[in-house]
């Protein structure tokens, strides 16, 4: 079902990316100095299109980055969590050694309520 949605979504936006690529072919260009519009120290020549596929691109990956780090806090405490897993199995392992015939209950399982 995925599949089939990603075509019926995917297919339209391509067919109308290409034409769109394809309907603005002229070269513009693009000055990144403001001061001096007729004689720029930095200009670049591009299509349309390309400019804005750039654009779409930087967003992204702006994007991207910004939940990246936003989502970082959430990354440590998974990293603590899997250290502090590894420890608990660790300790079990030799409490087992230690004891090779009684069974050693999990944290917190042998207390009573109350």
């Amino acid at each position: 079902m995925k599949r089939i949605l990603s075509w019926l979504i995917g297919l339209p936006v391509t067919v109308v990316l290409v034409a769109f690529a394809v309907a603005n072919r002229t070269w513009i260009d693009i000055s990144f100095d403001p001061l001096t519009p007729a004689d720029p120290w930095l200009a670049v020549s591009a299509p349309i299109w390309s400019v804005l596929f750039a654009g779409i691109f930087l967003g992204l990956m702006t994007g991207w980055l910004a939940a990246w780090f936003n989502q970082g806090k959430h990354r440590k405490a998974a990293r603590q969590a899997r250290a502090d897993l590894a420890s608990a199995n660790s300790e079990n392992r030799k409490l087992q050694q230690a004891q090779p015939g009684a069974l050693v209950p999990a944290s917190g399982a042998g207390r009573s309520a109350g």
